[in-house]
C-alpha cells in the first residue's frame, strides 16, 4: 500500500487502512479501555490495547525519549516501540493511537515525540490523535469520530467508572478469592454487548443491576484501611505507570480508592469554561464545552444518587461540592496539568473518611509536583488527620523503595486506626 504523507511529512491513517490495519493503544485504564475499544470495533476499526510490561518498555522509552521528558511519555512511547519490535505485528499494517486532551505538556506533545521516535525505524507507521479539540487538522486523516460513536464512548466511560469503583471496594474484602473478578468480567462483557443496542442510555436500570450483583459478593466485615490514589492521570490509573499500586495495596490488606475518570473529564470541561471567564479565551466551542459540562455533571449526580440510595457502596464525590470546597484554598484558574483537581480530590477523600492518600507523581511532571506537593499542606491544615505521601515514579526509582515508603505510611495509618478504636 502506498504511504500517503500529511502536511507535516508524516504518514497519514487513510480510509483504506481501516480495513487492513490494527490500531495499537497504550494501556492506562484496563476496565475502561476494554469497553471503549469495543465501541471502536463496532465502527470498523480493529483495536488492541497493549499489555506489554517488561523492562524492555522502559529501555525503549529511554532510547527514544530524552531523559528529561516526563515518565508517562517515556512509558507510552516505550510500550509502542517495544510492541513494534516484538515481531508480533506486521509493521506495514499497524497504526498507533494516542488520546489527547489538548492541554499543557503530555496532553499535546506526546504525539510529536512518538512520530520523531518512529521516523528512522518505522517511518511507514501512522500515528492517530484521538482528541476532541481539533489538534490534528489534516482533513485527509482517515480516522473520524461520529456523534453516535462519541455518545457510546462517553457512556462506556461512565459504566467503566462504576465497575472500577465497585471492583476495588469488593475485591479488597472478598471472602472467596476471584469472586469480584467474575462479576467484573461478566458485566464488562454485558456492557460491551449493551453498547451495541439502543438501550445503553438507560443507566439507572443497569447501575442498579450492577450494584445488586456486586452486593451479593461475600465480603469480610473487618474494617480495612482506605487509601486514596490521586496525582497525574496516567500514573494514577495505569498499572504500568504506578507498578500495580492498587494490587499492592490490596496485598497489604487495604482498600484502594481511585477517583473516577468522569471527575477528570468534568475538570477538563470546567477548565474550558473558566478559561473563557478568567482569561478571555472565548471561542466558538466555549458554549459546547459549557453544555457538555452540564450534561456530564447531571450524569455524575445520577451515579452518586443511585449509589447513595442503594446504601452498600461508597459513591463517588459530588463534583460540584468538590469544586466548592477546593475553591477555598486554590483558584480554579490554576489548571495546568491536573492543576486544582489534585488538591480537590485530596480534600474530598479526607472529608469522606479516606484520610490516607498517595499522590502519584511522575518524573518530569513539573506542574503536578508544584501543585500537589505545594497544596498538601493546605489540605492537611483543613483536615488534620490527613496522611498524605507523594510517591515519585521514574525509570530510576525502584519498586522496593516505593513500596517501603508506602508501608511506612500504612504503619502510621494502622496506629491511628488502633488509637481510634481504643478511644
Amino acid at each position: 500500500m502506498e504511504i500517503e504523507l500529511g502536511k507535516d511529512g508524516y504518514p497519514l491513517f487513510t480510509p483504506e487502512m481501516k480495513k487492513t490495519h490494527t490500531i495499537l493503544i497504550p494501556m492506562m485504564l484496563p476496565i475502561h479501555f476494554a469497553i471503549l475499544t469495543s465501541v471502536f470495533e463496532q465502527y470498523g476499526y480493529h483495536c488492541e490495547v497493549l499489555t506489554n510490561e517488561t523492562r524492555e518498555v522502559v529501555d525503549e522509552g529511554l532510547k527514544n525519549v530524552h531523559n528529561d521528558t516526563c515518565y508517562p511519555a517515556l512509558l507510552c512511547i516505550g510500550q509502542f516501540m517495544a510492541a513494534l519490535k516484538s515481531g508480533k505485528y506486521d509493521v506495514n499494517k499497524v497504526a498507533l493511537m494516542l488520546p489527547q486532551t489538548g492541554g499543557g505538556c503530555r496532553a499535546s506533545n506526546y504525539i510529536y515525540l512518538l512520530r520523531k521516535a518512529l521516523k528512522d525505524t518505522f517511518p511507514q507507521v501512522p500515528v492517530i490523535s484521538l482528541n476532541f479539540v481539533g489538534l490534528e487538522k489534516d482533513p485527509r486523516n482517515g480516522w473520524s469520530i461520529t456523534m453516535p460513536e462519541i455518545i457510546k464512548t462517553l457512556y462506556g466511560m461512565m459504566y467503566g467508572d462504576m465497575l472500577m469503583s465497585l471492583y476495588n471496594q469488593c475485591r479488597s474484602a472478598e471472602l472467596i478469592k476471584g469472586s469480584s473478578k467474575k462479576v467484573l468480567d461478566r458485566w464488562t462483557r454485558r456492557i460491551i454487548t449493551l453498547l451495541k443496542t439502543k438501550s445503553f442510555t438507560n443507566t439507572k436500570k443497569y447501575y442498579k443491576q450492577i450494584l445488586a450483583d456486586f452486593a451479593k459478593i461475600e465480603r469480610s466485615s473487618v474494617p480495612r484501611i482506605k487509601v486514596g490514589i490521586v496525582g497525574e492521570i496516567y500514573v494514577k490509573f495505569s498499572p504500568l505507570g504506578n507498578n500495580h499500586l492498587e494490587d499492592f495495596l490490596i496485598s497489604e490488606g487495604c482498600e484502594p480508592v481511585v477517583p473516577s475518570l468522569t471527575e477528570f473529564i468534568l475538570y477538563y470541561l470546567l477548565n474550558k469554561v473558566n478559561d473563557a471567564k478568567l482569561y478571555g479565551r472565548h471561542s466558538a466551542s466555549t458554549p459546547v464545552f459549557q453544555a457538555l459540562y452540564k450534561i456530564f455533571l447531571g450524569k455524575q449526580k445520577e451515579t452518586v444518587k443511585i449509589m447513595e440510595e442503594h446504601g452498600v457502596f461508597e459513591p463517588p464525590h459530588d463534583f460540584e461540592h468538590l469544586v466548592e470546597s477546593v475553591s477555598q484554598y486554590i483558584n480554579l484558574g490554576v489548571n495546568m496539568g491536573e492543576g486544582w483537581l489534585i488538591p480537590a480530590e485530596m480534600g474530598a477523600l479526607a472529608e469522606s473518611g479516606t484520610e490516607n492518600i498517595i499522590c502519584t507523581q511522575p518524573f518530569g511532571c513539573l506542574p503536578n509536583h508544584i501543585i500537589a506537593k505545594g497544596m498538601s499542606r493546605a489540605v492537611k491544615e483543613r483536615y488534620p488527620n490527613a496522611n498524605i505521601i507523594a510517591i515519585d515514579y521514574d525509570p530510576g526509582a525502584t519498586r522496593v523503595n516505593q513500596e517501603n515508603r508506602i508501608k511506612l505510611m500504612l504503619a502510621n495509618a494502622r496506629t491511628a486506626m488502633a488509637e481510634r478504636e481504643q478511644k
